[in-house]
């Protein structure tokens, strides 16, 4: 049986296959990428509800992070799109406690432990605080944040802009919208 061709039936009545489709979310904070939360914290889900139906994240974002989400009914594309030999590129407009200096930026796409940024922006730079960009290929958990923490700087904000040809844009906290295939190609 070949799974493209697979039809399932349940009590005689055939199951349908869920339609392609994927959106983009600009997940707020405070909100975790679960279906359901033992600690009954609010889920992307809970925000989307009908609109997230047969939808699975792809990737995460932590509670304290916001920014887009991907959420899809494409299973292989989840794949293609997080698996780390892929490479595909995630953006993040990242602000630091303290000044973070140009051998720390270097720092990071030299490679700290097991986690390495594939670009490092400064934008903005005080000895209060320092605004950057970063991009990441692999998407390992927390990497930013475990990145900037041996470096010594706390995250104080953290914003998935991109993930892909995908823009957050002018997508505002808890809104979604639909993602064409052709967006993807």
């Amino acid at each position: 049986m070949v799974p493209e061709t697979a039809r399932i039936v349940i009590d005689g009545q055939a199951i349908g296959r869920t339609p392609w489709r994927t959106i983009a979310f600009h997940k707020p904070r405070g909100v975790v990428t679960t279906k359901r939360d033992p600690d009954g914290r609010p889920t992307v889900y809970d925000v989307l509800g009908e609109a997230a139906h047969g939808l699975i994240p792809v990737g995460r974002l932590d509670m304290a992070s916001t920014g887009l989400l991907l959420l899809t009914s494409d299973t292989q594309l989840a794949n293609r799109l997080t698996d780390p030999i892929n490479g595909v590129p995630r953006r993040y407009a990242v602000t630091v406690r303290g000044s973070l200096e140009d051998d720390e930026a270097a720092r990071m796409t030299a490679g700290i432990e097991d986690l390495r940024a594939t670009a490092v922006t400064i934008r903005k730079r005080s000895r209060r605080e320092t605004h950057l960009m970063i991009e990441l290929r692999e998407g390992k958990n927390r990497e930013v944040r475990r990145m900037l923490d041996v470096l010594g700087h706390e995250v104080t904000r953290l914003l998935r802009v991109s993930f892909g040809p995908i823009e957050l844009g002018t997508l505002q906290p808890g809104r979604w919208r639909e993602v064409a295939r052709e967006e993807l190609a």
